[in-house]
This record gives C-alpha cells, sequence and structure tokens, in this order.
C-alpha cells in the first residue's frame, strides 16, 4: 500500500532578494526554505499543475514586453520535488514563477490560520445590463508583466503584476546595466499579496473617502510582510547576533524591499518601520514616536508608514517585556550584556520569543480585519478593531499585547473619536445592547428644547437599564424573522441558519440563511455566503423593523433621510448587505462558538458643489443616477447563527443621513480639508466618480515609480 502523500512541501526561495548573495556578510542567509501547505486534489493525489496552477494562485509567465512566454515549471517532477524546488536563480524564468508561487502560498497559509476561514478572492462584478457577482476562484499572477519600476495588484483583473527594469546608477550597491525583478523580492511578493487578501475581506476600502483610507491599504501590507519574516528559521536568529538581542535597534528585519529601494536611489530600503537615513549625516538614525506626525503627512505611503511603525513598537514593547528575564539570567542581574558576540544559547531563546511574539502580533492584524466598519476606516478604527478581535480569542491577553498596543498607538498619536479614555476596556466596541441605548439617547436629546445638557454617565446607565427590558421584545422580534432549518441535510453544521431564499409559492414568512461550512469547497463557501445576504436585506429593508435597524446605524424611515438617498421601490432609504462570513470566536476560555460577520451599508448621492448638495438633498424631481461621489454609511455587526442574538455592532462614523460626515467626505476629495498628497490624489475626483479606470486599478498608480 502506498503511503499518503506529505500534506506539506518545501520550497527554496530568496530570503529578501538577490542582492544579499552579494555581500560576503549576507551570503548565508540569501536563500531560505518556504514550508507551505502541498495542494491535494480530492481523493489526496497532488493536483499542483505546471505553471504553477493550484487551488489558490495561477502563475502566467508571459512577458509583453520582449514578446515571449517562458515555459511554466512543474514543482511535482520528481527532480524538483527531491531537491525542494529549484535553486534560487536570477536568470532562470522557473525559479521566478516558483518564488512568487511559494512566497503568495506562505501569505495565504497564515492569513487562514489567523482568521479560520478559507481565503477568497474579491468577485468580479458583472455589468450587462445588470450588475452581478461572479466567483473568482484563482488570483493570477504575472511574474514578468511589466517593463517598469513598478509591482501592483489589480482588483480589476484579479491579478498581481510584477515589473522588472534595468539599473541605471552606479555605486556600491549597484551595477549599471543589472535587472531588478520585482517578483524576486519577499517583501514586494508579500504586500502585493496582502493587498489582494485585504480587498477579498473588504472590497470597499479601495474607495477614498479620508486620508487613511489607501494609508491603511499600504500599511496592513508592510505589516504582513515584515512580521510573515519572523517565521523563517535562520533569518531571525542572524539579525538576533547583529543587534544583540535588541530588535529595536536597526535591522533586517523591519526594512521592505531593500534590492528595489536601493536601485531607485534611495540608497536605503524602500521603506524601514524602525528609522532611515539621515540626509545630514548619511547613516541610520532611529525614528521616535511623533504625536502629531499624523498631523503633518497624508501620502498614502508615508501616512501608512506611521501605523507599521505604531504596530512594530508594540511588537518590541511585548518582546522586551518577554526577554528581559532572559538578560537578566545571563548577566547576573544587571541586564547589560558584555562586550562581544552573545552566547549561541541565547540567541536560540531569544528567536523563540520573538517568533512567538511576531506571530501573535500578525494574527491579531489580521483577525483585526473582520472587526472593521464596512466603509471609511480609520486608524483608529483599525484599534479598537485588533483590541476587540483579540479579545474574543485570548481574554486573558497574558503577554499584554493589547496593552502595548494602545500605548504605541498613543506614542504615535493615533486615537479613534468619540472614546473617553485610551484604555483597552475602553476601545473595545460596543455590544448591540449599548449601541441601541446610545441611540435612543441620542434620539431624545434631538426631541429635546435648545440648550438642554447632553448625555452624561448616569444618563446612559438608566437608559441602558430601560433598553435592556426592552430588549427581549427586540429579539422576539430578531428571531421571528429567521429560523433554524433542518433541510440542509445530515452533513449540515448542527444549528446553522439554512436555504437559500424562503419558497415564494410557500406561506412561509420566516427566512432562512444558507449555512456556511468551512470544510466545503471554495466556490460553494462563496454562494453560500452570497445567498446568505438576501434574507438579512430583505429584514432590513423592512421599516417594521426600524427601531433594530437604527441600532446599527441604518436609516430606514423617509422622512428621516435626505432625498439623495438611494431608495427602493417603496421609497424608504434602502439597505444593502455586502458580505456575510464566518469567524471564530472564544468568548468563554474554554468555549469556541462560529459567529457570521454582517456588512450593511446604505448610499446617498454626493456632489463637490454644496449648493447642488442641498437641491439634491431637498428634491422631489429630479435625481441623478449618481452622483459626483458616492457618500456610504452603516455597520458590521456579529450575528449568532444559534440564538440570532446581535453581538459587536461595528459603526462608521455617521449615518447615511449625516450632513457632516458627507461635508467632511466631499472636503478631502476635493482637497480643501487636506493638502493632495501626489499625483494620485489629485485624481480623487475623478476616483470617485468614475464607473471605470482609475477606480478600478487605485494600486497601479500608487505604486509607480518615477
Amino acid at each position: 500500500m502506498r503511503p499518503p502523500f506529505p500534506p506539506k512541501r518545501r520550497l527554496r526561495c530568496y530570503s529578501f532578494d538577490p542582492s544579499l548573495a552579494g555581500d560576503i556578510g549576507t551570503w548565508d542567509i540569501n536563500e531560505i526554505l518556504i514550508e507551505i501547505p502541498r495542494e491535494l486534489d480530492a481523493q489526496g493525489k497532488p493536483g499542483l499543475r505546471p505553471g504553477p496552477v493550484g487551488e489558490y494562485i495561477e502563475v502566467l509567465d508571459v512577458d509583453p514586453a520582449s514578446r515571449l512566454f517562458y515555459k511554466p515549471v512543474d514543482l511535482e517532477h520528481p527532480d524538483i520535488l527531491v531537491q525542494d524546488g529549484l535553486s534560487a536563480s536570477e536568470n532562470n524564468p522557473q525559479f521566478h514563477q516558483q518564488m512568487v508561487y511559494a512566497v503568495a502560498m506562505a501569505t495565504i497559509d497564515h492569513f487562514e490560520n489567523a482568521v479560520g476561514r478559507k481565503v477568497l478572492w474579491s468577485s468580479r462584478v458583472i455589468r450587462d445590463g445588470s450588475y452581478r457577482l461572479q466567483f473568482v476562484r484563482r488570483l493570477r499572477i504575472y511574474p514578468h508583466a511589466l517593463r517598469a519600476r513598478n509591482a501592483y495588484y489589480s482588483p480589476r483583473k484579479k491579478a498581481l503584476l510584477f515589473g522588472y527594469f534595468p539599473v541605471t546608477s552606479k555605486d556600491k550597491k549597484n551595477t549599471p546595466g543589472t535587472t531588478v525583478f520585482s517578483c524576486l523580492s519577499h517583501d514586494i511578493i508579500v504586500h502585493e499579496m496582502s493587498h489582494a487578501l485585504l480587498d477579498g475581506v473588504h472590497p470597499r476600502f479601495n474607495e477614498p473617502s479620508n486620508p487613511d483610507v489607501h494609508a491603511f491599504h499600504e500599511a496592513f501590507a508592510d505589516i504582513v510582510a515584515i512580521f510573515q519574516r519572523f517565521s523563517y528559521p535562520g533569518i531571525l536568529e542572524s539579525q538576533l547576533r547583529e543587534t544583540r538581542g535588541d530588535l529595536g535597534s536597526e535591522n533586517m528585519l523591519a526594512q521592505l524591499a531593500q534590492q528595489f529601494g536601493r536601485a531607485t536611489g534611495r540608497n536605503s530600503a524602500l521603506r524601514d518601520a524602525l528609522g532611515g537615513i539621515d540626509p545630514e549625516t548619511g547613516k541610520w538614525a532611529p525614528r521616535d514616536p511623533d504625536p502629531r506626525a499624523l498631523e503633518q503627512v497624508y501620502e498614502p505611503h508615508k501616512r501608512g508608514a506611521i501605523l507599521v511603525a505604531a504596530v512594530f513598537r508594540a511588537f518590541t514593547l511585548v518582546y522586551h517585556r518577554r526577554v528581559a528575564d532572559l538578560f537578566r539570567l545571563s548577566t547576573g542581574g544587571s541586564g547589560i550584556l558584555p562586550e562581544g558576540a552573545i552566547h549561541p544559547d541565547l540567541v536560540t531563546r531569544l528567536a523563540v520569543e520573538a517568533r512567538e511574539t511576531a506571530s501573535r502580533i500578525l494574527r491579531m492584524c489580521m483577525r483585526g480585519l473582520d472587526y472593521c466598519p464596512p466603509v471609511d476606516l480609520t486608524f483608529g478604527d483599525y484599534l479598537r478593531a485588533v483590541i476587540t478581535a483579540d479579545l474574543d480569542i485570548d481574554p486573558d491577553d497574558a503577554d499584554r499585547c493589547r496593552v502595548a498596543f494602545v500605548q504605541s498607538f498613543r506614542e504615535w498619536g493615533i486615537a479613534p473619536s468619540g472614546v473617553r479614555a485610551m484604555s483597552v476596556d475602553a476601545l473595545v466596541w460596543d455590544d448591540f445592547e449599548t449601541v441601541g441605548a446610545k441611540s435612543a439617547l441620542r434620539a431624545k436629546l434631538r426631541a429635546r428644547a435648545p440648550g438642554m445638557a447632553g448625555i452624561d454617565a448616569r444618563m446612559l446607565r438608566d437608559e441602558q437599564d430601560r433598553y435592556r427590558s426592552a430588549l427581549n421584545s427586540k429579539k422576539r422580534k430578531l428571531k421571528s424573522g429567521f429560523e433554524v432549518s433542518d433541510e440542509a441535510g445530515a452533513d449540515a453544521a448542527p444549528g446553522s441558519m439554512t436555504s437559500v431564499r424562503a419558497d415564494p409559492s410557500s406561506n412561509a414568512k420566516r427566512l432562512r440563511i444558507q449555512p456556511i461550512r468551512p470544510w466545503d469547497d471554495r466556490d460553494l463557501i462563496w454562494r453560500a455566503m452570497q445567498e446568505s445576504t438576501y434574507p438579512i436585506w430583505r429584514w432590513l429593508n423592512d421599516v417594521a423593523n426600524a427601531d433594530i435597524a437604527e441600532a446599527l446605524n441604518l436609516v430606514l424611515r423617509s422622512e428621516d433621510a435626505p432625498r439623495s438617498v438611494y431608495r427602493n421601490s417603496s421609497g424608504d432609504p434602502t439597505v444593502e448587505v455586502h458580505a456575510v462570513r464566518p469567524i471564530q470566536r472564544r468568548r468563554h476560555r474554554l468555549s469556541e462558538e462560529t459567529f457570521y460577520v454582517v456588512e450593511v451599508t446604505q448610499r446617498r448621492r454626493g456632489a463637490f458643489d454644496a449648493d447642488r448638495q442641498r437641491q439634491w438633498d431637498e428634491s422631489d424631481v429630479y435625481l441623478p443616477e449618481r452622483g459626483d461621489f458616492t457618500y456610504r454609511a452603516g455597520s458590521t455587526f456579529f450575528l449568532d447563527p444559534v440564538s440570532f442574538e446581535i453581538d459587536w455592532v461595528i459603526p462608521t462614523a455617521g449615518t447615511v443621513a449625516d450632513d457632516a460626515e458627507l461635508e467632511r467626505m466631499r472636503g478631502f476629495l476635493t482637497g480643501e480639508r487636506v493638502p493632495r498628497a501626489n499625483a494620485f490624489d489629485s485624481g480623487l475626483r475623478r476616483l470617485a466618480g468614475s464607473p471605470a479606470g482609475l477606480r478600478d486599478e487605485p494600486f497601479a498608480l500608487l505604486h509607480e515609480e518615477p
């Protein structure tokens, strides 16, 4: 009997990029082995085809500039399998194919382990007289897509496109006439893959609505690139020896795309989470936290670098706390290491602590994506998302990672609006009960006479007590909309919400939701997620549920919304359900539960001219099909598929009827409130209002090098 195929494979890759092979000091860490899941078919046999083409990734090596199509590598060939893939080579296109596949699959593996579900790419939008979504099984990767100083993720093509370019400068790190391939940079591959993964969870984070939105895309991609590197043996140990255990000092782990950065004239890595070259001294210098930095920086990469620095500082705070005892034991209690190389045993123990800390930080950052508002994200929102997500999976927080995040973000001046304190408990998102009480209080305040006092703590407590007693009827109302069904078959998950849509020929009024089972094929999971949006959409568009919808930051009553808000056939403001996806939570130490993350928004036509906006808001006759831009508002909420109770409610800053928030977005798009940072931002008007073009390819221009 033949033994089963191994579940993992190892492939050779560059640890950073090919530049390390040309320096005797870094030659020994130039090449690494990356372990990734081996793709097997339903019969347990190898399912990876030449390309490589697998379940998630399809590598197509077409070089339009050279009019070449390179032969695809077959990673299942026995000669390649036996040596853990092709040896690292700048001159072998098949190794280029191997490297993009290996690093991309490693990134997918980290993401799936963090969020607890299979990766899905953002859906393809089909506009053929109707609006349809199409499942995208594979992300395409083009290792030699363009002859340019660029690499980017294309939301329209559902592809990663890597460029290559000749070196023109001459210095100790660059030789004119040589070629830099962005597809051979570990950091650039992970960065672009992270854009694709983030787009798969939040497609509307591509829409510019405040300075943090595109900056967050860049920051998240850099965060994944930095912390994924900690998982590879050899690299971390090398840098711990170099820095004598101090990962807060200059080190290669915090630097991104070194070869690319030097070849484009920076004389350093493309980005550095810890510091940079001082223009006066020409030497590397650390960058201290600056609580006013966000007030001065608006270019997406530079602004995103502030978020990266805050996350990396949180890592160093936790890491140094965890290794303090090791330094005391190694120094007789002083904590001060003597001159010279540190002991190899100490390097090994430090590496264990650093690797576990980096893994925890990366998991926190990835899981936080499900706890973000559906649109208009700010860095402060993301801090709350990370804190709440980590609380859900690790209630104890023995390493005080959440405290480190709060401290670091405060030092960098990153704070959410509307919170009473920068503490862990104050930053956790509100549950449905608390949000409902605040919503009811705001409604009462709106009805008060001018000059009456605002909400105080006692008033909120009293309202919460009243709301809690009324919540039972709201829960009964919620349960009356859905039911648990046994119709999914014997293989259905216990207690799951089932069925696609209520049968129109039946008299049943209750809506049932399709089960989302993580072990299914990705196509079936995608279909279940899409079809589960319908009953929730139908329920939320019912004006009879306006009180519950108000607690979800939605406006259902026609009289409460300006005319510029998009409406349904009955003339009431319509609700859009963008996502229903599963997530694992551990609200108690010994329990693990599956919840559904639901994203709901409403749309409003926005005008660049304030007078035209007032005309649209008050009009009973003419409204354009599209505005100059689209203002969205709503919330993300967690739905228990067994009890049908709503837990976390994560709202946008305002509702769709909020004139102040619409004005803020208008000021950002027109450049009246923040300075335009670069050529990309100068096209924000066109980006916000165009049905295609720039709106579909935001990263192509954002990543372009001059």
